[in-house]
């Protein structure tokens, strides 16, 4: 999954970046509006981080006209403002969830898992597909209950999958949510880890849709 974090306290945006990494979240920085708006009208992203107090602006204007230009990314937002109004203008803009300054880094982690699984119509934080499970928290994959070794691309890949299941995810799609864009991935790159995937998990697991992509599947097909 991508992130896009808008902050330009450069402590906090490097605390939460390491934080976002560690579980294995690709995270892009913004440092004011300005820098966000061509990101997001630039480049996919799976959800925002978007501290309210930016230098060029006030962040909740930012995401209210971005809200009215077709941006649907799933957005939490920072603030140190802890009265109910400034917080209730947050969600007026179109925020989807709000963490208060100081907090603990795991936190906005957490609550960012949590928007993405519901915005992909996932309430618990283990996803199942079939007998194929991954727990969002630690990103432990099992199959039958028995544990995976996956790599950490591995897992990122297989996460935006079972996210997105059963809908078909485009090669494209894959390389733009799952890959650094500093480190795009060469043309047969996606089909070797596919390629591991299905051997660890199952040939049948994720089927190639010829022109279209990619797609994990609940149940072994009929006429396999």
């Amino acid at each position: 999954m991508k992130c896009l974090l808008v902050e330009d306290d450069q402590a906090l945006a490097r605390e939460l970046s390491q934080a976002l990494q560690d579980g294995d979240w690709i995270v892009e920085r913004a440092e004011n509006g300005q820098e966000a708006d061509f990101f997001v009208r630039t480049e996919a992203y799976d959800t925002v981080i978007l501290d309210i107090g930016l230098p060029d602006g006030d962040g909740t204007r930012w995401l209210s006209s971005g809200r009215e230009d077709g941006i649907d990314l799933p957005v939490l937002i920072l603030t140190a403002r802890e009265r109910w109004a400034d917080k209730a203008a947050g969600f007026t803009a179109g925020a989807d969830d709000y963490v208060t300054k100081p907090f603990d880094p795991a936190e906005g982690v957490f609550r960012l898992r949590a928007l993405v699984r519901r915005t992909h119509g996932h309430a618990h934080p283990v996803l199942k597909v079939g007998e194929l499970s991954l727990d969002t928290h630690t990103q432990h994959v099992t199959l039958v209950g028995r544990p995976v070794s996956l790599t950490a691309q591995e897992t990122r890949l297989l996460s935006y999958l079972m996210h997105a299941a059963p809908r078909v995810v485009s090669r494209s799609e894959l390389s733009e949510h799952v890959y650094d864009r500093d480190h795009e991935p060469d043309s047969n790159v996606i089909d070797v880890q596919v390629s591991r995937l299905r051997r660890n998990l199952g040939a049948w697991r994720i089927a190639t849709l010829r022109g279209q992509g990619y797609r994990l599947l609940a149940d072994e097909p009929s006429d396999s």
